[in-house]
């Protein structure tokens, strides 16, 4: 954890300087649209086209001057932004009060975002429909993120092909702890948005393997199909504690592909365009073995 601490004419420079190189700048532009959960490497190198040794020595300038942090979940670093670093450091150049540099107090993975309040909607509206095989506990986060990071452009729905009886009761609770509106969720069947006055959709996302593979009903109007697969949260074994961070990384994979999918021009992309740029957000970091083969969808 580092300390925070007054920020000096040297710390503004380097921030400065860091951010003049074009890939630099947007490498932090990016981590803040996924700010607090940050990024793999592999999935940053992706998103900005950028080769991986090229983008190491990026990450590292950033770094160096407190722009962004890492943490290892695994055998995967993640990187995340500090804006208040930059925040600082613009206060500073405006000769604004001294202010302080952001000092991590919480371990990154365990901020989550406030609620959205926004309500505007901009251009044509999309409905998703999320799949898994249950509809408990993926298919339900993912559901619960489109709707609220959406901000009524992209509206969600989920269902399963086997649903339960109910959602998963630990992931309704950590939706419910981030201040999400938990009483619609409900598991359902896929075959109810197969009929004629099912609401039309205009993307079908599975997010589990088995449901991937499985023979979908019939959509009306031919939605694009997608396969975002991420491990099941609710194998985990363990304490409640070590349930819950299973169900944690979950939303955060979850979180970072919906902010992908709502930041996409999709009325300005072919269908074979848009296609690819969903299969490659499905390829993000924790992806299962068969988004990354492609063998699905």
């Amino acid at each position: 954890m580092s300390i925070e601490r007054p920020i000096a004419a040297s710390d503004v420079a380097a921030i400065f300087d860091a951010l003049s190189q074009v890939t630099r700048l947007e490498a932090f532009r990016l981590l803040r649209r996924y700010h607090p959960f940050g990024l793999a490497a592999g999935d940053i190198a992706r998103l900005l086209a950028v080769p991986h040794n090229t983008l190491s020595t990026h990450l590292a300038a950033l770094q160096a001057c407190g722009l962004i942090q890492s943490r290892r979940e695994g055998r995967t670093v993640i990187f995340a932004a500090i804006p208040d670093r930059l925040a600082a450091a613009q206060s500073y150049a405006a000769n604004d009060k001294p202010s302080k540099a952001a000092g991590g107090s919480k371990p990154v993975s365990m901020i989550y975002p406030a609620k959205r309040t926004d309500n505007e909607v901009v251009g044509k509206a999309y409905n998703v429909l999320v799949l898994c095989t249950h509809n408990s506990a993926r298919s339900i986060l993912a559901e619960a993120i489109i709707n609220r990071e959406g901000l009524g452009r992209f509206r969600a729905f989920s269902a399963g092909s086997r649903p339960k009886i109910r959602p998963n009761a630990e992931a309704l609770t950590l939706l419910s702890d981030l201040g999400y509106d938990t009483k619609g969720l409900h598991s359902k069947s896929w075959t109810e948005f197969a009929g004629a006055a099912a609401p039309r959709m205009d993307f079908i996302i599975t997010v589990c393997d088995v449901a991937a593979d499985e023979d979908c009903p019939h959509w009306p109007g031919h939605p694009l199909s997608v396969h975002w697969g991420i491990p099941d949260p609710t194998d985990a074994k363990g304490t409640r504690d070590q349930r819950r961070a299973a169900l944690q990384d979950c939303y955060r994979q979850m979180m970072n592909r919906t902010t992908a999918l709502v930041n996409l021009p999709v009325d300005q992309l072919s269908f074979t365009e848009l296609k690819a740029r969903l299969a490659a957000i499905g390829r993000m970091e924790g992806a299962t073995e068969l988004t990354l083969t492609g063998e699905a969808a």
